[in-house]
């Protein structure tokens, strides 16, 4: 998956526990009519509905739920990529512009090291917008 997929997905959710998410919502639809505009509308309350979702969460202190949800948005967001990698750009502009700075200063920096994330030789890397937990067989 691509990593701009990756921390937009991540930070569209954290930003939905935000003080700033009416204009970063905005910002988002905006963005969606003009890469899909036949899906702005459902995506608008798409959005108002995981936020709800994200909401509840957080209160439970439910961090599994909150990843699903960010997975869910990293599969749309995903599709539309593969669909028209033309729109990489856009996407890295409402990210820089509109989802990271919505967000505290801990989640900016993990969305910093979701884009900046390398893997080397051998080495396999393994980006989770949240909590990652992996066991050995």
């Amino acid at each position: 998956m691509d990593p701009i997929v990756l921390a937009a997905a991540t930070a569209l959710v954290g930003a939905m526990a935000t003080d700033a998410w009416q204009q970063t919502r905005t910002a988002v639809v905006a963005w969606w009519r003009k890469v899909r505009s036949e899906q702005a509308e459902t995506v608008q309350a798409e959005l108002e509905a995981t936020q709800i979702q994200v909401l509840a969460a957080r209160e439970r202190v439910d961090p599994d739920t909150e990843q699903a949800l960010a997975g869910i948005w990293r599969l749309r967001l995903q599709q539309i990529l593969d669909e028209d990698p033309t729109i990489g750009p856009q996407l890295q502009r409402l990210l820089d512009e509109h989802l990271t700075p919505s967000l505290l200063s801990s989640e900016q920096s993990r969305i910093q090291q979701i884009i900046n994330a390398h893997a080397h030789d051998q080495s396999r890397q393994f980006i989770a917008g949240r909590d990652q937990h992996i066991t050995g067989s």
